[in-house]
């Protein structure tokens, strides 16, 4: 690789850029500088050589033109092993610019403001800083590219122990800023693309998706599968111990906090237990050993194996409550000292720190289909049966009303056809994934029996209508007292007559929750 003598700093971010100037000085390479940046590096009494001297043309229309000239493109794109484009460059009085450190105009951050207008949005699209990038990127067999500041120790002790920066950080170096640029384009095709008459609309015309890979995965769904997760994920959930993540883990994780996001601010512990992506057993109490206990006898079979997530830190008692059987991942914001101690101690044993606060609330649901992406808002919806229809001659109790809230709250994290039998702390039997919407409620009330769960007395929760009054009939005889559903059926009123002749009390909410 060729000596670095001279280096192009223009950033927006400034984060390091100092102290970087400051020993690029101290190892004698010339540093060329824009605008702010170059004042910043005056200030700190580092020797600048400004933009509009370097190239002999001062910038022009208010700074948009400063670094679009060719003694800058040209000093960077030169090849270093062809002698005519050396020869050139001599001939011109062109010298070489064998490092690039530019960010750009934060113009992610800037449209993410609510009070954004669409002028400065457009004022933030930085044109000279990508040309420089990707000219840098292009040619980093001889030319450095630094977009982030998280690199810039590299390249100083690449510098001081070497001379120079080796190719195969040039490449990675590379490989970065060519993302970068991919990002922010993207981001500025989505802006453009969701405005029409400068109108916001829900979907842009394009959909861009930029995401760093985070790991590769030992394979996916099936052995025989290849995997890799991407993106922040691991920002959302930090593994505090355990064997790798597999595929399976992440996307149980994933459905796990989804369903826990409903009761983050519980006013008790809540638990819930899921295995292949569905929940078995949810419950809430005073504390997190006894809601445990409630979600664990919902369905004492399926655990062996499963996920276990809770809204409060990890009890030393619930640790040796939960120790007793093999489970994959154990997930909460936090774990007490003593308990993570404990749950150490098994080295298949996964366990999930959930950052509660750097997890998306508000975010988009992306599906793979042949030949595109189906993109839809994550189902944020949560319904109060208090407001919704009372449809039935009897009117719900306070406690029926609460069981309701509680059993919507899960069931639209069931996979469709989907129903929960509950109390208001507590899954009693959860039906899904069938094809018919009596199905479900037959599968979970004979799995109630045989695990011995008494269903007199409790709530009903579907997350669509019946289309039939057979599902009503089925929940009633297992000791269902009320039930909560969008309604919508062309048969309503068949099912609302079926409720009251079995004395029920029945609520529409008129949302529904389809979970494919």
């Amino acid at each position: 690789m060729p000596k670095i003598e001279r280096a192009l700093l223009s950033v927006s971010d400034k984060t390091g850029i100092v102290e970087l100037a400051r020993e690029l000085a101290a190892l004698g390479i010339e540093i060329v500088s824009t605008g702010g940046t170059a004042r910043e590096l005056e200030a700190a009494g580092i020797p600048v050589v400004q933009i509009g001297a370097y190239t002999g043309s001062p910038e022009i229309l208010d700074g948009r033109v400063k670094t679009l000239h060719p003694k800058i493109h040209a000093g960077i794109l030169a090849r270093r092993d062809r002698s005519e484009h050396l020869q050139q460059l001599r001939s011109l009085g062109i010298g070489r610019i064998d490092l690039v450190v530019v960010n750009l105009y934060p113009f992610e951050a800037t449209v993410a403001r609510s009070d954004c207008t669409w002028e400065e949005a457009i004022e933030n699209i930085d044109i000279g800083g990508p040309s420089m990038i990707r000219a840098a990127a292009k040619n980093h067999e001889g030319v450095t590219v630094v977009v982030d500041p998280r690199d810039y120790l590299v390249v100083l002790e690449e510098l001081r122990s070497r001379g120079e920066v080796s190719l195969s950080t040039n490449r990675r170096l590379a490989q970065k800023a060519f993302a970068l640029t991919a990002r922010y384009d993207g981001a500025i095709a989505m802006f453009l693309g969701s405005r029409t008459n400068g109108e916001r609309q829900p979907f842009s015309s394009t959909f861009h998706l930029t995401l760093p890979k985070a790991q590769e995965l030992r394979y996916g769904e099936n052995p025989h599968q290849r995997a890799a997760l991407y993106g922040h994920f691991l920002d959302c959930v930090e593994q505090l111990h355990g064997k790798e993540l597999s595929y399976n883990n992440i996307v149980d994780i994933h459905s796990a906090v989804g369903l826990m996001i409903e009761f983050i601010d519980h006013p008790q512990s809540c638990v819930a237990i899921f295995k292949h992506n569905t929940p078995c057993g949810v419950g809430c109490g005073p504390d997190d050993v006894v809601a445990y206990r409630r979600a664990f006898a919902t369905d004492p079979e399926s655990p062996f194996g499963g996920i276990l997530i809770s809204n409060r830190t990890w009890s030393m008692e619930l640790a040796r409550e939960v120790d007793e059987i093999f489970t994959e991942v154990l997930i909460a914001p936090d774990f007490a000292a003593d308990a993570l101690e404990f749950l150490r101690r098994k080295k298949n044993r996964r366990l999930m720190r959930w950052r509660v606060e750097a997890t998306p609330i508000e975010e988009w649901d992306v599906r793979g289909v042949f030949g595109g992406l189906l993109v839809q808002e994550r189902d944020r919806a949560m319904e109060d049966p208090r407001a919704g229809r009372v449809v039935t001659r009897r009117t719900p109790t306070d406690a029926e009303y609460a069981a309701m809230a509680f059993g919507l709250k899960v069931v639209k994290h069931v996979k469709s056809n989907a129903i929960v039998f509950c109390h208001a702390d507590a899954t009693l039997a959860i039906g899904g994934g069938a094809t018919s919407r009596v199905d479900p409620v037959y599968a979970a009330r004979a799995k109630a029996q045989r695990v011995g769960v008494d269903l007199r007395g409790s709530v009903l929760a579907s997350d669509a209508f019946f289309p039939f009054p057979d599902g009503v009939e089925v929940a009633a005889e297992a000791g269902v007292s009320a039930i909560v559903q969008p309604g919508g059926s062309v048969r309503d009123e068949e099912v609302i007559t079926a409720a009251d002749r079995l004395g029920l009390a029945m609520v529409f909410t008129g949302v529904r929750h389809f979970r494919h």
